[in-house]
């Protein structure tokens, strides 16, 4: 059954009114006033899960996604990463809240200056490349990007930190002129990577993929307008083609690290999140001069950006702790148990839609999101010794299912290997955390009597389908972004 992603199901919630609609949700995207002015480290979706390409299920796969709502034309500087930033992923293997093992990621650009001869001249270009692009890091690209791997031990900041090499980042799909076969070129940017302190390499990729989550943001922050839930369910209400992100890519940061290398002693059960960081000074030049002359940063790392399980911050964070969240840890959330225990959105789709049925839960405090969302489910991925925090918890003993036979709605559909047992690709987090959210638990007496949830019992829907036929059966699962050219939209 359902876990902790509780703590976001009241954001569901928020869906949830939503019902049988044409509602969908988007998990991290624009969700806190800060980050509004920094898109390039704003975290979007993570996801954590047991490698299920074939031959692969001994290592555990993160995505890390940045940069939101990116439309392919959006040239011509495209989506590159910040130089200035600190990306990273981590990892607790003893249930404390605190990370055991970060993977930190550094960008680098490299400006070429590409010229071209104009009435005797040689004048810069302004676009990002000048002929076709195929190989890795071509001569044709003007701003080349490439990034490095630390991996640190312990604290984040002073723990033992060991490099773990060096990697090129492919050019954003520009379009089928510049780059003819884009699988091909972005698959040359899949690495091995020999983590430290692990005996078996893992793979590293960080690029632009296609943007693999729904919503229909609109009519979802508008009051919530759409029709009310229905009782019952209706066929086909999952997917009513209203994804409006559908159209969108996105950044990913995708690593694959050997199961041993991430679990302590005998316990099986790891968590994990993503941050960004920006340093906490930055000086604007009022006359820049060159490639990225226009700022100069500095001071100590300052976390802007952080994100477990999805929709915590966007939907059940109060607007006055929405950059407090972002800039926390998950030791530290016992400040924001009152946003689970006592969940505001659940309340507000009762006023919204009270008329049509929509009645809350009706136990305080929420136990049963307490332990979806911030321990684990017991018996499933919750560790032998948990501190209460909001993270993804994947057990890494749980059997892998191979694509075309994932259930969508992960363990209340009766798979053990999907969300919130971690979270893969294909799992329709927001049908499942909108069930949840409004007492699927209390349905099944666990945590709460069924009485406690008048609505416990309705297939809450966002109308956005999510299942496995929409990624790749293998690393990095994401598909291939959409290309910037030829413009459907245009004949």
């Amino acid at each position: 059954m359902l876990n902790r992603k509780l703590a976001c199901y009241p954001a569901l919630i928020l869906i949830a009114l939503t019902g049988v609609s044409d509602l969908a949700v988007a998990s991290s995207h624009r969700e806190a006033p800060f980050i509004t002015r920094f898109p390039k480290v704003d975290g979007t979706d993570f996801y954590a899960f047991r490698s299920y390409e074939p031959g692969r299920d001994g290592f555990v796969t993160f995505l890390a996604n940045y940069s939101p709502l990116q439309d392919a034309y959006g040239g011509p500087n495209y989506f590159t990463l910040d130089p200035e930033a600190l990306y990273e992923i981590h990892v607790d293997n003893n249930g404390d809240g605190k990370e055991d093992l970060s993977f930190q990621f550094r960008f680098k650009q490299t400006f070429k200056n590409l010229t071209v001869p104009v009435g005797g001249k040689q004048v810069s270009v302004p676009l990002t490349n000048i002929g076709q692009i195929g190989d890795v890091n071509p001569a044709t690209l003007n701003v080349s990007e490439s990034y490095s791997v630390t991996v640190v031990r312990g604290d984040r900041r002073g723990g033992a930190r060991a490099p773990a090499g060096s990697f090129e980042k492919p050019v954003d799909n520009i379009g089928n002129k510049s780059i003819p076969d884009y699988p091909g070129y972005a698959k040359k940017h899949i690495y091995p990577i020999n983590l430290p302190g692990c005996t078996t390499a893992g793979r590293v990729f960080v690029g632009q993929r296609k943007e693999g989550f729904g919503v229909n943001l609109g009519e979802t922050f508008d009051l919530v307008n759409i029709k009310a839930p229905a009782t019952a369910f209706d066929a086909g209400a999952e997917d009513k083609g209203l994804n409006v992100l559908g159209s969108k890519n996105i950044t990913t940061i995708a690593l694959e690290v050997p199961i041993a290398c991430l679990t302590a002693g005998s316990e099986s059960v790891i968590g994990a999140w993503t941050t960004a960081s920006l340093r906490q000074g930055r000086l604007l030049n009022s006359q820049p001069n060159g490639f990225n002359t226009a700022s100069k940063e500095g001071g100590a790392w300052s976390q802007v950006s952080r994100l477990g399980m999805p929709l915590v911050n966007e939907v059940v964070i109060g607007l006055k702790d929405k950059d407090r969240f972002n800039a926390s840890k998950p030791q530290d959330d016992g400040q924001f148990a009152d946003y689970v225990t006592n969940p505001a959105l659940p309340a507000l789709l009762e006023i919204l839609f009270g008329s049509a049925g929509v009645k809350a839960p009706t136990n305080f405090p929420r136990n049963d999101l307490v332990t979806a969302c911030l321990t684990g489910v017991p018996g499933l991925n919750q560790p032998a010794n948990v501190k209460a925090s909001e993270m993804l918890r994947l057990n890494t003993t749980t059997p892998v299912a191979a694509k075309g036979g994932q259930n969508r709605l992960g363990v209340i559909g009766g798979d053990n290997a999907g969300f919130p047992n971690g979270r893969r690709p294909g799992d329709d987090v927001v049908d499942i955390e909108l069930r949840v959210a409004m007492g699927r638990l209390c349905k099944l007496s666990l945590g709460c009597k069924p009485e406690d949830a008048p609505s416990g019992a309705i297939d809450f829907t966002d109308g956005a389908l999510v299942n496995d036929s929409q990624f790749d059966a293998a690393f990095p699962y994401l598909k291939d972004p959409l290309p910037g050219s030829p413009n459907p939209n245009t004949k």
